[in-house]
Parts: C-alpha cells; structure tokens; sequence
C-alpha cells in the first residue's frame, strides 16, 4: 500500500492529505509535537514523502532532523516559494532563472531538497477558501498601494493539490513553478474582488502611507513574472483556476448561500408563477 509521510501538515498540507486519502492512500501526518519514534516508524514505511515546513534562518529543519532517512524514501518532494526568484523587474522567471531572492533560508533549502532528488514546487502567493482577497475585503482589511508597472503572481491552493498529485503520476524529480497564467497587479485583483462583492473599491495609499510590516514591505519590493510551462510540459498539469478571477468567482460560489444546482453567473430555471 502506498504510505505517504507529510510534515507540516498546516493549510496546504491538509488539502494534500484529503485529497490522497479519498484516493485510498494512507498519510502519516508529521508535526512538531509528534514523537521521535512515531516519525522514525511512518519514514521506514514511507513511499512517498512531502515536507511543507519553511526553513528557520539557513537550516531546514524536517532535513536537518531527518534528511538520511527522507534520502531513502523513493518519492520525495518539497513545497518552496518562487521567492528565491527575487525581483526580476517584471520579466519572466522560469525554473533555470538565477536564485537572488533575500528571504531567509528559501534558497538553502530549495537546494538541498533538490540536492536529495525531490519534486520542489515553487509557489507564489498561494489563496483559497477562508484566505483569500474576497476575506480581506470582508474584513475591511484590504488596501490598494500605487506602485505602477508592479505585477504578482498566485496559485489557488487545489492548483498546488492537483500539482502535486500529478507529479506523483508522472514526470522526473526536478523543479516545477506551479502559479497561475495570469500574473496580475494587486490592485487589479482588490478592485475585482470589489466588484464580486458589489463593495466600493479601497483608496489608493503609498507605501510610506501605509503601516506595514517588514514582511509585507518586502513583498511589494519585489515584482516579478512566474513561468509554469515546465509543469505544463512535464507533469501535464494545468491550473484549474487560470487566473485571480475564476479563482476568486468559484471562492464566491462557495461563500454565497445558493440554491441546490445554481452557480453565480449561471441562470436555473425561471420561478414559477405562484397560484
């Protein structure tokens, strides 16, 4: 029986092991509090094993732990971030791209899980339900910030599912950018989010206007387009959601309360008369 081991199960993780246990897989789910022996006996059974934990500063932690006994699992694969890209200035970066990204440790552990022969999966800024533009805005927490020119790129979180699953089926161990085809401004994807949701658009704000933490000042430093063809070629996959609006209309579907069998944008029957 396959025996798939994942570490960090958190947001993605918990989709991938639905997903693998509807197929009939059994998932052994490895945290932090998870005993050392109870890790040791699912890794010796292991067939397949994926590791969602981001590095801490230059270590990977679940390698640094585990890495002899993860290089004799025979598949193996690796969720990083298309951050080791670091800005680009807008231009294309496909898996061959230089790594100059600055966030730490993303570049370090994207090279030894490749060094080990993994499936590492580059992603983007990653949405879905419960995270997603449409919660921000509910929120009131969404803004606009005017920076022309400026574009990202995201994945909705089943795309990363499908992904991984397709690379289980087929393709070699290597690098695959699983983001969507339509990397996009923010601020065209608030201002779409607005008009789903029938809420006034945000104003917009300069950087310096805004209160933002480091992390989020170092994200729109960065300004980059993310190629996935290699997933395309290789893994035949394609994304589901191929771009911020039917990602963020089927995440609408699933918010508004309709009627059994009616999706927006999709007319039923007409009502009939009452007698």
């Amino acid at each position: 029986m396959a025996r798939f081991v994942l570490f960090g199960p958190g947001y993605t993780g918990s989709r991938i092991t639905c997903a693998l246990q509807r197929y009939g897989w059994q998932v052994d789910a490895i945290e932090r509090a998870t005993p050392v022996d109870k890790a040791k006996t699912a890794l010796a059974h292991a067939t397949h094993v994926l590791s969602t934990v981001p590095p801490q500063a230059d270590i990977d932690p679940v390698l640094g732990a585990w890495d002899d006994a993860i290089a004799r699992v025979p598949w193996i694969g690796y969720l990083s971030s298309t951050g080791v890209y670091g800005d680009t200035g807008g231009a294309w970066a496909d898996e061959s791209a230089p790594l100059t990204g600055r966030r730490d440790g993303r570049i370090a552990a994207d090279q030894a899980w490749s060094a080990i022969g993994a499936r590492v999966f580059r992603l983007p800024g990653i949405y879905g339900p419960g995270r997603s533009p449409l919660d921000r805005l509910r929120a009131g927490k969404a803004h606009r910030v005017d920076l022309p020119g400026q574009v990202f790129c995201r994945v909705h979180v089943n795309d990363i599912v499908r992904g991984v699953l397709a690379a289980i089926e087929r393709g070699p161990a290597g690098i695959y950018n699983l983001a969507d085809n339509l990397p996009a401004p923010q601020n065209d994807v608030v201002e779409y989010g607005c008009r789903l949701l029938g809420l006034p658009i945000p104003p917009l704000y300069t950087l310096d206007e805004l209160d933002l933490s480091p992390a989020a000042r170092a994200f729109y430093a960065e300004n980059r387009r993310v190629a996935n063809g290699k997933a395309k070629r290789l893994l035949g996959w394609r994304p589901l959601y191929p771009s911020y609006r039917e990602g963020l209309t089927a995440l609408l579907n699933e918010l508004l309360p309709l009627p059994s069998g009616e999706r927006a944008g999709v007319r039923g029957s007409e009502p009939q008369a009452s007698s």
